[in-house]
């Protein structure tokens, strides 16, 4: 779950974060989409058992795309799903109440 005005005002007051947590394609998007794709990097981390930075995996290896949600894993977490036998992502998103809110189960 991340609050959108609070990553807005993270991004605002650090420029240079937008581009270690975020590909090309995502630093496009709008504050709720970013903070959605915020949220699914984080589940992502948690779905493989470790925060992101953990065992060297990089925030900007899983990636959303826009529209119907889906994740894509690539460098090293495409590695860290690999040795846990991951071959599918199931990406859930919502926007409410200032809140983006992503779910993510790593199936085997």
């Amino acid at each position: 779950m991340v609050d959108i005005a609070r990553l807005q005002s993270a991004l605002r007051r650090t420029p240079s974060l937008a581009f270690r947590l975020f590909t090309d394609g995502e630093r496009g998007r709008g504050p709720a989409s970013l903070a959605a794709c915020f949220a699914a990097k984080e589940a992502a981390a948690k779905a493989l058992g470790a925060p992101p930075g953990c065992a060297g995996q990089t925030w900007k290896s899983p990636t959303t795309t826009p529209g119907a949600p889906s994740l894509a894993a690539s460098g090293t977490v495409a590695e860290a799903a690999a040795r846990r036998g991951v071959r599918h992502w199931h990406l859930s998103i919502t926007h409410d109440g200032g809140l983006s809110v992503a779910m993510v189960v790593a199936e085997g």
